[in-house]
């Protein structure tokens, strides 16, 4: 087993759905309504009649009678890798992520019929409010995202219907499927029990990506696995990976399991995930019928107080480089700005610092540290007030340091809420329910490959 320090500048923000840490399923297990091959009756020796080559690739298809072409598909490629820092090493590697492209608006095409079927239509404002709220989130304009996406061999057209299949889709379920999902009390209060029960045992917050294998494939899934970590390493993020290649049930919510005990683990994961930090990637990890990769977003004891849920009080003073900056000017600029904001004298002093420096002062009094990046989750447990951070930050976004001004420390943990387990049964009923929705789809869809 590999161990992997990955480098994140987002914060990992807590999930809702942790609060079911007692009834989380391991993903790799078959899942409730799959069919065992047995029950299809094949025959022990069969004979396959009529030739087959498994090199044929046919990346089109019509998807009742909507037309999906080559340039859709070499659109969205060119799109998720800009978006997600992927290099495509190989061209068997390049087939591969048009194969599984393919896929993905050959289910996003039949997610739109679908809602349409029921007079559901997303506005054009709808899809433009949602394109600028992630351009924001690139920290981006609009149009910057659009120059973006044009100089990456992509489009606006397909982001925009990539957006379009997102809203409708959701749209569908909140007609057809959520006032049909009930929870009773006695569910709830069961959970509740649990938790009490399971009080001050450890727990992690997991993502997963499963990749099945037998003996004759296993190296060759154990080295794209490796790949894959490689290439996180290097930036892209794991959710990516396991949106795109895990065949486990939790692919749709890039591959989180939630809140899970290691009792709930099989054991290769649990020892996997009692050895990492937060933040960290390891495997791939040989389980029953495969591989898995797995990354700790979070860690914690049940319904006990955690110093991570201790609430700051900061000030962030930021500067930012001008274009064209190296990487050797950005390390001089930054360690200056390190001389200057360590001398500080606590938080009173940071104005004088930000004038001397010309640097941005934002304030903050609502920041948990677990909600801050892996990598400043460490330093801010040991600061104390009045105490700032090295500068952290890049060439292109700037260079930051954050001073503690004050500090609340939980007294005690509190079981969540009825309300709060009832939501996130609910939601965990409703994406099941949205799984075998696409499947029956794809089941009856009539779909020609070119």
């Amino acid at each position: 087993m590999k161990i992997s320090k990955l480098t994140r500048l987002g914060s990992v923000a807590a999930i809702a759905g942790g609060l079911l840490a007692t009834t989380a399923l391991v993903a790799q297990t078959v899942p409730d309504d799959a069919t065992p091959a047995a029950n299809l009756d094949l025959p022990d020796n069969l004979q396959v009649f009529g030739k087959t080559d498994p090199n044929v690739r046919k990346p089109t298809a019509i998807v009742n009678n909507a037309v999906i072409t080559g340039t859709d598909v070499d659109r969205r490629l060119a799109m998720v890798a800009a978006l997600n820092n992927i290099t495509v090493t190989s061209e068997e590697q390049r087939q591969q992520l048009r194969l599984q492209i393919l896929r993905s608006l050959i289910d996003e095409t039949l997610e739109i019929q679908a809602a349409k079927a029921h007079d559901i239509t997303v506005s054009k404002g709808e899809i433009d409010q949602a394109y600028a709220r992630l351009a924001k989130r690139f920290n981006k304009t609009p149009d910057e995202l659009t120059d973006f996406l044009q100089k990456s061999g992509s489009s606006v057209a397909s982001l925009r219907r990539q957006i379009e299949g997102e809203l409708a889709w959701g749209r569908l379920l909140r007609q057809q499927v959520e006032p049909f999902v009930n929870v009773g009390d006695e569910e709830v209060q069961a959970i509740l029990k649990r938790m009490e029960a399971s009080k001050g045992t450890e727990e992690y917050h997991l993502k997963e990506i499963y990749l099945s294998a037998n003996p004759s494939n296993e190296q060759q899934v154990y080295a794209e696995g490796q790949k894959m970590i490689q290439q996180m390493k290097q930036g892209a993020p794991f959710e990516y990976f396991a949106r795109t290649y895990s065949e486990a049930t939790t692919r749709a919510k890039n591959g989180d399991l939630g809140w899970v005990r290691p009792a709930m683990l099989p054991q290769q994961l649990a020892e996997a995930a009692g050895s990492m930090q937060i933040g960290q990637v390891a495997g791939p990890i040989q389980i029953p019928g495969g591989f898995s990769i797995l990354y700790l977003v979070d860690s914690r004891q049940v319904l006990t107080a955690d110093p991570r849920d201790a609430r700051l009080s900061l000030r962030q003073l930021t500067i930012n480089f001008p274009k064209g900056t190296t990487e050797a000017q950005a390390q001089a600029k930054a360690a200056e700005f390190g001389k200057v904001t360590q001398s500080m004298q606590g938080c009173g002093d940071v104005s004088n610092a930000a004038a001397k420096l010309n640097a941005e002062v934002v304030d903050n009094d609502q920041i948990r540290i677990r909600d801050l990046p892996p990598q400043l989750q460490e330093i801010m447990l040991k600061l104390k007030v009045g105490q700032a951070t090295p500068p952290f930050g890049s060439p292109d976004q700037g260079v930051r340091v954050l001073v503690m001004c004050g500090r609340d420390d939980p007294k005690s943990a509190s079981l969540p809420s009825a309300d709060q387990i009832q939501s996130n049964l609910e939601q965990q009923r409703v994406n099941l329910r949205a799984d075998r929705m696409l499947r029956d789809l794809r089941r009856d869809a009539i779909i020609e490959y070119r």
